[in-house]
């Protein structure tokens, strides 16, 4: 995932921005810093390189007032541009507000990577202050006449720009007129009031979910509760439990999903329905952290602004700037395949009832048996075992023999752990990057193990954006949360887990190959349904056979992992596909139905409107509940997918017919990793998307490489019967 922070809009960010009003803004109203500016490590770019964060002197108390005061910076900045008599050109104008910002860029870009990876009580209260300024401090910049003016009058005259300077001319241009640039003074205070709401709301359901995930971890007396969890992830149970505090007890603590990981071999029945009913209600105990309030707003709240900018639902606004276009398009794309998916999940689950049966289970298979007996069934279909997997995955030689293996395969590039560069927690790493020519590009940072005090999910963001204008190198960084073993025993993770790490860093070439002028352009600033192609691509390379063969060891052995073993792992390749496939569709047609509600549509029920909505789109199979209920679903109401769920599966497209791009052409070569990189990795957002893919592959994207990768096609899963 790429995680976007939609209440955060510093200059050179995501959104296009600046501001240029006289009028008093929220930031203006700040309180005097604490402590002098000189103090502040914000207050100056970094001397490390590439302009790292300087974590080591980096203060909790330093936030706010930096917060505060890049506000107010950028908008004297900015107020010069828009009120400056000189006619607009596009250096002093779009030039000079791509400049703007820097304070704010530099700690925003800081304090929303912690508050997400390792928040506190003080980082929750700042953020909690400032995502309603940030708001304000957004529409200061979009609903300033002057500014639009200025934007405008370029966009009019943009056919005497260079391409790139023209692309985002049009950006601009486009940005301020999705923001509300054209609406009337009335409309204007109207928008101002949803968003500083959204915005609140938006971070109350952050800080909910952080909570609610963590008290719904299920607390053991007696270890027999967990039987069947590996000595190592009784260990890791163990060591959860002194983290709180609870020495003597074991903590399994919940993942963000709704099934969690440990389902797969826990065979206490009873453990397996407490553990699926704390994930799946986890946010439904009408107590403090209770989602359905704050969800119920947040829908009509997008809905209504939606109809003020002129659109039937908010999810027409939303993909309006996507490939998809419209919410028709993804949602065609996503119930074509419910059908087969369900079919799927359907014949997966008379298997494992038939292995119930003969086991004299005496019982019904529920939700919380299928990864249990899944796992079985894969046992006794594939002769697979993740117990007899997972000692070949060991984490660090999946990060350095696979993906590191396969950058260098592809692209050249080589990796140097660095100590000398502070981190914001212990367990953080730092590698420096170096291009094929030896020369160095970037610094990327690497988050692996889950803490109580971070976000559920895996993500990848940037610390510093790549800039031609501005000369900055991309400093990345990628999150996730495998469970951290404890002292002494290796870290051995799952394939799906190696798969993330392969996802993850797909994500941070896109950021570190960037090779684009302008910050607004550059790296992972494309389209939602775009985004997640270059870190999907990324995956297919876990699993080449040069690569695999090079990171899957025995961890206390070292050799490789046998091949009658990996050719299982092949063959098991579309095992549980309905499940997957129908989790996700549910999950991303959640989404829709949320929001594709019209304006007028009252307050909906939030466990009535999911049920009603998974039987409409025809995914309301209760054996496969959605990845993410509604109440949890931390994509769209908090982390910048509202009607973007379906990007993945949009970008799936993309990244299979990409792959089978790359097969017909000879497959893992420099050759080829040069080509994606040019013409793919390295542009940003300088071009149209469906262009820049057409430009590579020759032709649009083909759905059928995605329904054969999954499964989904009879005529291939007729023919791997034979």
């Amino acid at each position: 995932m790429y995680r976007t922070h939609v209440c955060l809009i510093v200059a050179g960010l995501a959104l296009a921005v600046g501001s240029a009003i006289a009028v008093e803004t929220p930031a203006a109203k700040a309180q005097p810093a604490s402590a002098p500016a000189a103090m502040n490590p914000f207050f100056a770019s970094s001397t490390l390189q590439y302009q790292a964060p300087p974590f080591d002197k980096i203060k909790d108390s330093d936030y706010q007032p930096a917060i505060d005061e890049g506000m107010k910076q950028q908008i004297a900045e900015i107020e010069k541009i828009a009120n400056q008599t000189d006619a607009a050109t596009f250096d002093n104008t779009i030039v000079a507000i791509e400049r703007s910002g820097a304070l704010l860029t530099r700690v925003g870009k800081v304090f929303f990577a912690l508050a997400q990876s390792n928040t506190n009580d003080t980082l929750q209260k700042v953020q909690e202050v400032e995502a309603p300024k940030l708001a304000a401090h957004q529409d200061a910049i979009f609903l300033n006449p002057k500014l639009f003016a200025r934007v405008k009058a370029l966009y009019d005259h943009r056919v005497e720009l260079d391409a790139e300077s023209k692309f985002l001319a049009e950006r601009y241009y486009r940005n301020f007129v999705r923001a509300g640039a054209q609406l009337s003074e009335a409309d204007k205070a109207s928008l101002r009031k949803l968003n500083e709401e959204e915005s609140t709301l938006q971070n109350d359901f952050q800080t909910k979910l952080l909570a609610a995930t963590k008290a719904g971890a299920i607390v053991a007396k007696d270890k027999k509760t967990f039987a069947g969890l590996s000595d190592g992830d009784i260990a890791a149970a163990a060591e959860a439990a002194k983290d709180r505090k609870l020495d003597g007890q074991w903590v399994l603590t919940l993942q963000n999903t709704t099934q969690q990981p440990a389902q797969v071999t826990l065979s206490n029945r009873a453990t397996r329905e407490q553990l699926f009913k704390a994930s799946t209600t986890r946010t439904e105990h009408s107590d403090g952290n209770d989602e359905r309030a704050t969800i119920q707003r947040l829908a009509q709240l997008r809905a209504q602004k939606a109809k003020l900018l002129g659109y039937p639902t908010y999810a027409a606004y939303s993909l309006e700037d996507q490939m998809a276009k419209t919410p028709e398009h993804a949602i065609s794309l996503m119930t074509n395949m419910v059908p087969a998916a369900v079919a799927k999940a359907k014949g997966e689950a008379d298997k494992m009832q038939a292995l119930v049966d003969k086991q004299k289970g005496g019982f019904k298979l529920a939700p919380w048996d299928w990864q249990f007996y899944a796992e079985q069934v894969r046992k006794a279909e594939y002769d697979l075992d993740e117990a007899q997997v997972k000692p070949y995955f060991e984490l660090d030689r999946v990060l350095h023999d696979g993906v590191f293996f396969a950058a260098n395969k592809l692209y050249g590039l080589t990796f140097k752990e660095r100590h000398d560069i502070p981190v914001y927690q212990p367990d953080v790493r730092v590698f420096e990057v170096f291009d094929a020519d030896g020369s160095s590009m970037a610094l990327w940072y690497a988050d692996y193990f889950k803490r109580d005090n971070k976000a559920g999910g895996a993500w990848m963001d940037t610390f510093v954006d790549q800039s031609g204008l501005l000369g900055t190198h991309p400093v990345a960084f990628n999150v996730c949360n495998f469970t951290k073993p404890a002292a002494g025993q290796p870290a051995l993770i799952s394939f799906d887990d190696a798969t993330t790490m392969f996802h993850e860093f797909g994500h941070a070439l896109h950021g570190m190959f960037s090779n684009v002028k302008y910050p607004q352009l550059a790296g992972t600033n494309v389209p939602r349904d775009f985004v997640e192609f270059p870190s999907q691509f990324n995956e297919h390379w876990a699993l080449d056979p040069a690569v695999f063969a090079n990171y899957a060891k025995h961890y206390k052995t070292g050799e490789a992992m046998p091949a009658a073993l990996v050719e299982k792992i092949k063959k098991a390749r579309t095992f549980n596909q309905g499940f997957a496939s129908t989790e996700y569709l549910s999950a991303a047609l959640l989404d829709m139905a949320w929001h594709t509600l019209p304006a007028d549509a009252p307050k909906k029920d939030v466990d009535a409107f999911e049920a009603e909505s998974l039987k409409r789109f025809g995914t309301d199979y209760a054996l496969v509940p959605p990845r993410y209920r509604t109440s949890y679903f931390a994509h769209i109401w908090g982390g910048g997918y509202s009607a973007g769920y379906y990007a993945y599966l949009w970008s799936e497209v993309l990244d299979d017919d990409a792959y089978y791009w790359f097969r017909d052409h000879g497959g893992m070569t420099r050759e080829n990793g040069k080509r994606f990189r040019d013409m793919i990795l390295s542009q940003g957002s300088t071009q149209e998307m469906a262009a820049m893919y057409r430009a590579f592959s020759g032709h649009d994207p083909s759905v059928e490489p995605l329904l054969e990768q999954r499964g989904l096609k009879p005529e291939k899963a007729a023919e791997k019967s034979k």
